[in-house]
């Protein structure tokens, strides 16, 4: 096997979330930051809240009220045109027959 190709491993890595909680855990970094924590999580808290990132909660919820405003506007465009007598094909023995 190869020699010295593995990282350094630390045991006492610190972790560092942005609500302010440290714990110590064993990574290949020193220190490592992160945004959300098991203190903080809205899955181990129980409170409602989104964990927005780059804002792609509010591009979604912008989407979305886009297409329910252009399906009421849009919506009964498909029903409208089947109000209308639809056109008759002609077979291929109606077409020779003319």
């Amino acid at each position: 096997m190869k020699k010295n190709i593995h990282p350094k491993f630390f045991d006492d890595a610190t972790v560092i979330c942005a609500c302010g909680n440290t714990f110590v855990t064993g990574s290949t970094k020193q220190t490592i930051s992160v945004e959300v924590c098991y203190k903080c999580h809205p899955f181990y808290t129980g409170e409602q809240r989104f964990l927005d990132r780059k804002g792609r909660v509010d591009s979604f919820q912008k989407k979305q009220a886009f297409a329910k405003k252009y399906k009421i506007t849009y919506g009964d465009k498909k029903n409208k045109s089947k109000g209308k007598e639809e056109k008759q094909v002609k077979s291929l023995r109606e077409l020779l027959q003319e």
